[in-house]
């Protein structure tokens, strides 16, 4: 049987979710569920908050169209540490920290929702000249990908920043890991992280 036949593609993907199932997932400024939807079809048991009931109510309403179990929160972090959710396996927030107003209380609260050996990934924008012309500038005003002012330059973070943050919590931090966007496949790729990269935490 060839490696491309549907039948083998099939037992891959399905090998594929049950690599993840049982693992719980939180989403933390999920948007309209761009992220979530994908890990839940990957096996995870996902959690998925933004402090946007709008935001909440759409991605709500896909995940029911296409028939995926995902308990999404109209909630803060904090709000859920509060209440005593998780601790989950792994906790992401992709491209959310440059936009609250406390960043720091935002990702120790973040971490805080971790079980010991979960890990925390954290998406964001680097603050330099690089990601000033092409993480703005271009994304917004040239390609429009997204609408002008989504970003704030003077948010964005060093990933020593985010290091430092974290360092009260007993955690291992790595990264940082550089993203690279490539518009012409529609593709995330490793690169260097002079515009978007990710830092991972693991709790001790």
């Amino acid at each position: 049987m060839g490696a491309g036949t549907p039948k083998r593609r099939g037992i891959q993907r399905s090998r594929g979710r049950e690599a993840f199932a049982g693992l719980t997932l939180l989403d933390v400024g999920c948007g309209g569920g761009l992220i979530a939807e994908p890990m839940r079809r990957l096996g995870f048991e996902v959690t998925a908050a933004d402090a946007s009931s709008e935001n909440i109510g759409t991605a709500r309403a896909h995940a029911e169209q296409s028939g995926l179990d995902i308990a999404y929160r109209a909630a803060t972090v904090e709000q859920l540490e509060a209440e005593g959710a998780g601790p989950f396996d792994v906790v992401l927030t992709m491209e959310v920290i440059e936009h609250v107003a406390d960043p720091e209380a935002f990702v120790r609260a973040c971490s805080r929702l971790v079980k010991p050996g979960g890990i925390l990934i954290v998406a964001t924008l680097n603050r330099t000249l690089k990601a000033l012309a092409l993480g703005k500038f271009a994304a917004e005003y040239v390609l429009r990908w997204v609408p002008a002012g989504t970003h704030d330059w003077n948010q964005f973070l060093k990933p020593d920043e985010i290091r430092a943050m974290l360092a009260p919590e007993p955690l291992t931090v790595t990264g940082p890991f550089g993203l690279a966007f490539n518009p012409l496949t529609d593709r995330w790729s490793e690169g260097d992280s002079d515009i978007n990269y990710m830092m991972v935490a693991t709790r001790d």
